[in-house]
């Protein structure tokens, strides 16, 4: 007899991850690849971040920390947001994670029940609604395009049919870039506070802005979830760090969770963290980069063909309309990939209804590299 598999593992693909499988197999043949599909910073942890792991080896044991992270940790995040957002958050309703993903598998453990519904932006973070399939949770696509700047809208919420238990906004997005005004943010959050909605901020972009300041859902919800990451502005994808700001109620419930399906979050890397927040000159050179990038795509894309974009407000993503040129995003990336050596990520990923139609681009990598990858999609879209 046929040993059972959990259909949880049936969740679609994180499609980004076989782009860069293909780019990396290109790589491997001895073609040349310019990375425009990785979601991630195109530069190591900051100086004072390695060189405060390189302390903690020494001195530190490096054995389990307490669940929700180590102390000074948690109190350099409060003081952040002091700094950053004039919000006062105390340390204790801090919660040092594996990642953005496990404050999105915590959350979600402690803030819903099987069969819960959670609204959330299409096109959006993939993992965020597979993620909801896999814990017996129903996504509910909010279908968003540039008439609401790719945001959900309190009118999208009040015409479902059925109520939502949960409503995930993320701002900067991803795949779109596109933010969420202070207005519109508090508008959703008083929404979701009259219907007993839970509401979870996605907020691991903020920091990368151009021109339109983030605002976090901690200085208008003290009932909402804040999820945050180092990864993407702290360039610390690797060391899988990340935090949650999170209410009284749910310290408990998320403390004895994470105990049990983490232990406590990577020792080293919570160490390390400590320090990012001093690290704001080379950041800001960081984020000077992806500006002169955005600037440049911006102007370069649709001299090259590709003439329907996000703004990209945020993150260092632009989401293109495909459709004059394609209605097989999957298909047209590993075409570009193929005969140009641009890796660029199908909006299916992102979008499973409409993504078709779609691709992403991200430009967090050299600025050199913009430039050719535009040149390269230009000629290629030419005489295709």
């Amino acid at each position: 007899m046929a040993l059972k598999v959990s259909q949880r593992g049936l969740v679609p693909a994180f499609m980004v991850m076989e782009v860069m499988q293909a780019a990396a197999d290109r790589t491997a043949s001895g073609r040349d690849v310019l990375h425009l599909e990785v979601g991630q910073p195109g530069t190591a942890a900051p100086q004072g971040v390695r060189e405060a792991s390189k302390r903690a080896i020494d001195i530190e044991k490096l054995g389990y920390t307490v669940a929700l992270g180590i102390d000074p940790l948690r109190e350099a995040i409060a003081s952040h947001y002091r700094q950053s957002y004039g919000v006062t958050v105390r340390p204790e309703n801090v919660v040092a994670t594996t990642g953005s993903s496990g404050g999105f598998l915590l959350s979600l453990l402690a803030c819903f029940d099987p069969g819960d519904r959670v609204a959330l932006a299409e096109p959006g973070y993939p993992c965020c609604r597979n993620i909801l399939m896999a814990l017996g949770l129903e996504p509910v696509a909010l279908p968003v395009d540039h008439n609401s700047r790719f945001q959900p809208t309190v009118a999208m919420l009040e015409a479902l049919d059925e109520p939502i238990d949960g409503l995930i906004v993320a701002s900067p997005s991803n795949p779109t870039g596109t933010m969420v005004s202070r207005d519109d943010l508090a508008a959703l959050s008083a929404h979701c506070s009259a219907n007993g909605i839970r509401l979870i901020s996605d907020e691991i972009y903020h920091g990368v802005s151009y021109g339109m300041e983030a605002t976090t859902v901690a200085s208008i919800n003290p009932d909402a979830v804040v999820i945050n990451s180092f990864s993407k502005y702290f360039s610390m994808t690797g060391w899988r760090i990340g935090w949650m700001v999170v209410p009284d109620n749910l310290l408990k419930p998320i403390e004895r969770l994470a105990q049990n399906f983490f232990i406590s979050p990577p020792t080293l890397s919570q160490h390390a963290a400590v320090a990012a927040f001093d690290c704001h000159d080379e950041l800001q050179a960081n984020i000077a980069v992806y500006t002169a990038n955005r600037e440049l795509l911006l102007d370069a894309l649709p001299k090259a063909g590709l003439t329907k974009l996000s703004q990209a407000d945020g993150a260092f993503y632009i989401y293109a309309d495909i459709s004059d040129l394609s209605d097989d995003s999957q298909a047209f990336c590993k075409a570009i990939l193929d005969h140009t050596g641009v890796a660029i990520t199908p909006g299916l990923d992102f979008d499973p209804v409409r993504g078709h139609r779609s691709v992403r681009i991200s430009f967090s990598g050299p600025t050199e590299d913009m430039a050719e990858a535009a040149r390269r999609l230009g000629d290629w879209i030419k005489v295709r």
